[in-house]
């Protein structure tokens, strides 16, 4: 039988604070994954990895990449996710952006293992999205959509993002050497796994 002061207890609204505390937490956490990314040559989940790629071959800011690639997205997240997800989505890409912009400024990784700033660039970009997610917040992009097909068909959100990256990490075929596309698949996997296993359906009913 389920404690009913347990239920009640999981299922209280956040607070503003706790939304705003979360959108700088998860969205530093997934600036500090990219600067690992981008000094070993790497790709990530999502818009981030198909935003590295283009930087990668066109030598444009991942900042200005990202902010412009979620663009198009806002209107699904409006239509389907409601407008304070679809504003806290674009804050949040905002800030993504703008720390990936200052992050080089404020620490200079000098060299990086690729397959270290795979597994700890993943898993702090993971953590970073799972802490977004928590409080209805996405990334943009593919975050928007796997969420929208969590909540509405039951697909988990970390299984869609996998066959998503698998997608970006096949082009990446063509511009970067395959040793490095390995390891960015590892990288992808440890994210993924981690919203797999920590974001499941049910298990976290905190509201925002």
């Amino acid at each position: 039988m389920t404690d009913a002061s347990t239920v009640a207890a999981s299922s209280e609204r956040h607070r503003l604070w706790e939304d705003v505390f979360a959108m700088l937490l998860g969205t530093l956490l997934v600036s500090i994954g990219i600067a690992l990314y981008t000094k070993a040559t790497l790709l990530t989940s999502g818009a981030a990895g198909l935003a590295l790629l283009l930087q990668f071959a066109t030598g444009i800011n991942f900042g200005i990449l990202f902010f412009a690639l979620n663009l198009p997205f806002y209107w699904l997240a409006i239509r389907r996710m409601g407008w304070r997800f679809a504003l806290r989505t674009f804050i949040a890409v905002g800030l993504v952006s703008a720390f990936s912009w200052a992050t080089p400024g404020w620490v200079r990784i000098e060299s990086v293992d690729p397959i270290y700033a795979a597994l700890a660039g993943g898993s702090l970009i993971g953590l970073g999205l799972l802490a977004l997610f928590r409080h209805r917040t996405g990334l943009g992009a593919v975050n928007i959509l796997a969420l929208y097909l969590q909540e509405t068909h039951g697909i988990r959100a970390g299984w869609f993002q996998l066959g998503v990256d698998a997608l970006i990490l096949l082009g990446a075929l063509f511009l970067l050497p395959l040793d490095k596309v390995l390891i960015s698949l590892a990288g992808a996997a440890v994210l993924n796994l981690i919203l797999a296993v920590n974001h499941k359906p049910g298990r976290y009913m905190g509201v925002s």
